[in-house]
């Protein structure tokens, strides 16, 4: 166990009582700084702006194992966000202003969760700003992997946002930080996990519009005993076979997909799904099936969704959504006739880009629906709908 030890704030250019450069002697091997630059580029720290890193008589070689800089006669952090581990059970974590760009505002930088004075910066300087805190303190959370003992925490910045009429922007550079340090009984290990600029870069595989495309399967059973569920999803109705003819509660296998995508990092998700009784979406009447992802809590056969992961034989599970739909039939609301009309079947869609904090999760049950998870970086806003399904007498 790690003994709660506060620091004391710095002054300028100075550091706790135990001096810091004296700690970091003792720091593990990391891995290269986050936002990782040219080392030119990373190293090129104006002599004032210079924050000293390891004790005084550092070498070279030791300097460049704990990521920083040297200069022939100096060993001080680079233009980047290092994280170092201290064997006493502390992280160091150095977020120079020059990380991103635009630059960051070094004073929105914080951790995610931690109210004691040492989760604040123990310095800031203009170009920098420095966390030391115990590994066991300020959220961080702990869990045993492959023989080490693995303390995990993040960082972010917040933003300012510029409100007009008719949009919302910001100007200003935001990163989140992932970062551990591994304790063995013989070794310490830092690790940045993950870092993203918000929103993130989207990979060259995303670039272009989004394509999302709404279709039914129509898959059967030809043995005995086999669930039609399960093979539902091995094959799917073409333009030919529209208008598709549909017994009422008789089960309509629905499935929406990402077209022309192959990042496996990013998520489907789907908003609401209606029904209508015209190709029109936005026509009346309507019938909810999906509500913020979750089924229609007040049908009384329920929209059941059906788990999409790796044993689904897909390669990219994630740009999947299916669900099933009992067949019905809107009624006309002055007779409460049944009119026997048409259907077709709606989904809202974004695709979601998952977050260390936000895992693009949409998890329901009957007395709530939880989508505060679906809040990571989002692209879309896509609406698509099925073909033309026929309500028939059996």
């Amino acid at each position: 166990a790690f003994s709660q030890q506060v620091f004391p704030g710095l002054r300028p250019r100075t550091f706790p009582s135990q001096p810091l450069e004296r700690q970091l002697s003792d720091v593990s091997q990391a891995q290269q700084p986050a936002f990782q630059a040219e080392a030119s580029q990373r190293c090129a720290v104006d002599a004032s702006d210079k924050v000293q890193c390891g004790h005084p008589d550092i070498s070279a070689d030791e300097c460049a194992t704990i990521n920083c800089c040297f200069d022939g006669d100096e060993c001080y952090y680079g233009k980047a966000v290092t994280v170092q581990c201290i064997r006493d059970g502390q992280f160091v974590v150095v977020v120079a202003r020059d990380a991103t760009l635009p630059k960051l505002s070094l004073d929105s930088v914080h951790l995610l969760s931690g109210n004691e004075s040492f989760c604040s910066p123990v310095g800031t300087t203009v170009a920098f700003t420095i966390y030391q805190f115990p590994v066991t303190a300020c959220g961080t959370r702990v869990y045993e992997e492959g023989g080490y003992m693995v303390y995990e925490n993040a960082m972010t910045s917040s933003y300012e946002v510029g409100v007009g009429p008719l949009g919302v922007i910001t100007r200003d550079s935001h990163f989140e930080l992932l970062f551990q340090c591994k304790y063995s009984e013989s070794a310490v290990q830092a690790l940045v996990v993950q870092i993203n600029t918000i929103p993130p870069p989207l990979p060259v595989a995303v670039l272009g519009p989004l394509r999302v495309e709404l279709r039914l399967a129509n898959g059967k059973c030809a043995s005995k005993g086999c669930v039609e569920r399960d093979v539902a999803y091995a094959s799917y109705y073409s333009e030919a076979d529209y208008p598709v003819t549909k017994v009422l509660r008789e089960p309509v296998y629905v499935e929406v997909r990402i077209l022309e995508r192959t990042d496996p990092n990013v998520v489907l998700t789907l908003g609401r799904c209606w029904s209508t009784s015209n190709p029109d979406p936005l026509s009346l009447p309507q019938w909810d099936l999906l509500v913020n992802g979750c089924p229609y809590q007040d049908d009384r056969y329920q929209t059941s969704l059906v788990p999409v992961d790796g044993s689904s034989g897909l390669q990219f599970p994630s740009h999947y959504k299916r669900f099933i739909v009992k067949m019905f039939t809107f009624v006309d609301p002055a007779s409460l006739v049944p009119l026997k009309e048409t259907v077709f079947i709606h989904c809202s869609t974004t695709v979601c880009y998952p977050t260390p904090t936000d895992f693009c999760e949409q998890r329901c049950d009957r007395q709530r629906r939880d989508v505060s998870s679906v809040e990571g970086s989002s692209q879309g806003g896509v609406v698509v709908s099925s073909g033309e399904l026929i309500i028939t007498s059996v």
